[in-house]
């Protein structure tokens, strides 16, 4: 599926934030660090030219989501509604 469907209407799919979340935070240069497989999750993380970690989260499912971000020793508890996607930078 597009980032958009164009019928009578334009609706806007879940692509269509994902790439407005990655065009607003993943800046020119930066590098995908990582990604894992969690459920209903999928996810990927950058880091940007500044040193900044970018990580888009998508949450597949229409419950709220409640998962760990785990970078170096510090972990953050954190959720993201259902069908939401959510970009996290630090």
């Amino acid at each position: 599926m597009g980032a958009l469907t164009i019928g009578n209407s334009v609706n806007r799919n879940v692509s269509y934030y994902i790439i407005a979340h990655a065009s607003k935070f993943v800046k020119t240069g930066s590098k995908r660090i990582a990604s894992n497989t969690v459920s209903n999750l999928p996810n990927v993380a950058f880091i940007t030219p500044e040193g900044k970690k970018v990580l888009i989260v998508l949450n597949e499912s229409n419950t709220v989501q409640t998962f760990n971000i785990q970078f170096n020793e510090r972990i953050v508890i954190t959720d993201l509604a259902g069908g939401a996607v959510g970009t996290y930078v630090w």
